[in-house]
């Protein structure tokens, strides 16, 4: 992904945020066997006592036969985190003559995968399906009853769980940084309104971007 110095993502909490937000991943690998492989899944951080603030460090699972279509361990793995984004339209700006653009975010994350344990994969999926039914009025738990719990024991031999500590990465927030003050509000009233472009997440993820600019820059 190209630098771009005005555009760049540096703070580790807030591509944490990214992830926790974002958590439908692609996965691609550069193989020995078949060159590039490209498969989709949801990734959560893993966040205990020994984490460091500084660490991006994911957990996941493939299923069967993808971690041999990936070479799941062999080799680096580059993780994709999409967060909002949307098209700009010239029409929303001062200037004349303009061009459109696409305002988006998102972090490009690499390491060597670990391949997990059956015991272990088992106790990773039971954090990714919490970490998503944790928001429903009635939770239903991975092994919330006896008949659900000998099910996934079943299933999760179809999976290889794996967790990857980010040892290098590049992220990008384009929020038309690069636009007067009046211009990204007016950008901003168009995403949150109901035209053909309007994307009240990315109207929200550019006021977080530039109200936390603003914040910075105070006395």
């Amino acid at each position: 992904m190209r630098y771009t110095p005005t555009f760049a993502l540096t703070e580790i909490a807030e591509i944490k945020r990214l992830i926790r937000e974002n958590p439908w991943a692609t996965l691609v690998s550069h193989t020995d066997a078949g060159g590039l492989v490209a498969s989709h899944y949801p990734v959560i951080l893993e966040e205990n006592a020994e984490s460091l603030e500084e660490d991006i460090v994911l957990v996941s699972h493939v299923g069967r036969p993808d971690e041999q279509l990936h070479e799941l361990g062999q080799h680096n793995l580059l993780i994709i985190i999409q967060g909002p984004h949307g098209y700009i339209s010239p029409g929303w700006y001062d200037a004349n003559p303009a061009v459109p653009t696409w305002n988006f975010v998102t972090a490009h994350l690499t390491g060597t995968p670990e391949l997990l344990s059956d015991d272990e994969n088992l106790r990773v999926l039971e954090r990714l399906v919490n970490h998503f039914e944790d928001r429903m009025a009635d939770p239903r738990r991975l092994s919330g009853t006896a008949a659900d719990g000998a099910y996934a024991a079943r299933i999760v031999q179809g999976t290889v769980g794996f967790r990857l500590r980010v040892t290098g990465f590049s992220a990008k927030n384009k929020m038309s940084q690069n636009r007067p003050a009046e211009t990204v509000e007016r950008i901003i009233r168009e995403l949150s309104g109901d035209g053909p472009y309007a994307s009240p997440g990315l109207a929200a993820e550019m006021r977080r971007t530039h109200d936390g600019a603003i914040a910075e820059t105070a006395p």
